[in-house]
């Protein structure tokens, strides 16, 4: 990214920018935060901490109405297997993803996913992962023949100063509304009629919130206010603060009132899904739905499109370079929490844990944020991986079972 001393010279003078910029629409009062649902479609979302998640619940017993038996028949033992897939976020790093699962379908034991997740790049991902197979060959398209000028675009003096973002989306915006299309969502909404379900994330910023997105429900009801919505989210899900400006979607409050939500996204607050949230909800749509918890089982996948051990490097002297090495790190260790939390929730429910990453012997060497040659080398160590039968980690790194005693 050009623009190195300009950059350093914003951030000194951002803080003195005070209130210069000013918030665009309506935002929501401080005491209706998370009580608000969006206008003309109060059934497509839930917080994830929320102790009684409604939308989620109904969602998922739907699903085990709506579900095709033959999707997921029982093992030798009687038990059904719900097999589970959270994307990680990762940005350029996403094409090891794309790679693994067009090598996981090639190699043959790819499940039908009764859920797959995800936030950032990982969003974008998930939608193509939930349509399976047919669909790998577009995901490897659009992983491995992007450039950073695809994505963004650098925002003048004035806009930066006075505006929320270095960069433009705009770029993004565009590539996002030529892959997100009336074709793509009727086959999410079919793959929903199934009993399927495609979850996306955002962070709610006002609220500190995760947002849990039911895209197969927005999918399902079809139009172009669906179309756009479901594009929306994908952007919000992958608007990282400060290089994008946040999205805002039209809420409204029980009495009426129409306000502006601020979503950046997901992975601000999960690198991952919090898939163990959403398989304890599972549990209880299934007891709902009258299904013997000792009958079934989630399986729960995590396919990481980053790395999980250190990647060593001379940080240069700067404030650019420090800034962004100290975001990683920070970045790193959130990761590695929540892995570590999804793991201890599977390990005391007794469910099967199936981590994947990228290798720590992958040296990258990008010449720009998203380079394509770069990312096309992930791509082909990812689908490498995976279609000679990947040995799946069934703990997280530096994992020992004396930390547990």
């Amino acid at each position: 990214m050009s623009g190195f001393l300009m950059i350093i010279f914003l951030m000194s003078v951002l803080s003195m920018q005070g209130c210069a910029s000013m918030r665009p629409g309506n935002a929501v009062p401080i005491d209706f935060a998370g009580k608000v649902t969006i206008s003309g479609m109060p059934d497509i979302r839930s917080d994830i901490d929320d102790p009684d998640p409604i939308v989620i619940q109904k969602s998922l017993i739907d699903s085990f109405k709506e579900e095709a038996e033959f999707d997921y028949p029982a093992n030798v033992l009687g038990k059904k297997i719900y097999p589970v897939l959270s994307v990680s976020a990762g940005g350029p790093k996403g094409a090891y993803g794309a790679g693994f699962l067009k090598g996981w379908s090639k190699e043959g034991s790819r499940p039908v996913f009764k859920i797959i997740t995800g936030v950032s790049s990982g969003a974008i991902i998930a939608c193509y992962a939930f349509l399976g197979k047919d669909y790998d060959d577009q995901l490897e398209k659009f992983f491995t023949t992007l450039s950073t000028k695809d994505i963004m675009k650098q925002n003048n003096l004035f806009s930066i100063l006075f505006g929320a973002s270095f960069m433009s989306p705009a770029p993004l915006v565009k590539k996002i509304s030529a892959i997100v299309d009336e074709k793509l969502m009727a086959k999410i909404a079919e793959e929903h009629r199934r009993g399927r379900r495609l979850f996306i994330g955002t962070t709610n910023l006002d609220a500190q919130e995760f947002v849990v997105w039911d895209m197969g429900a927005l999918a399902r009801k079809g139009g172009p206010d669906s179309l756009k919505m479901f594009q929306k989210i994908i952007l919000a899900s992958s608007a990282m603060p400060m290089m994008f400006p946040p999205v805002y979607f039209k809420v409204i409050s029980a009495t009426g009132e129409l306000y502006d939500e601020m979503h950046v996204d997901g992975g601000s607050m999960r690198e991952v899904f919090s898939i163990d949230r959403l398989t304890k909800n599972m549990e209880g749509a299934a007891k709902f739905f009258g299904i013997d918890p000792s009958k079934y089982r989630p399986q729960i996948y995590i396919l990481s499109t980053s790395y999980m051990s250190p990647i060593r490097q001379q940080v240069k002297n700067n404030l650019v370079d420090i800034g962004l090495r100290s975001l990683e790190t920070l970045q790193a260790a959130a990761f590695s929490g929540d892995i570590y939390r999804i793991y201890t929730f599977a390990k005391r429910r007794g469910l099967d844990f199936n981590l994947a990453y990228i290798p720590a012997d992958f040296k990258p060497h990008p010449k720009e944020f998203f380079d394509p040659k770069e990312m096309k080398r992930l791509f082909e160590r990812g689908y490498d991986d995976a279609i000679n039968g990947y040995k799946w980690h069934k703990t997280p790194p530096g994992y020992a079972a004396e930390d547990e005693r």
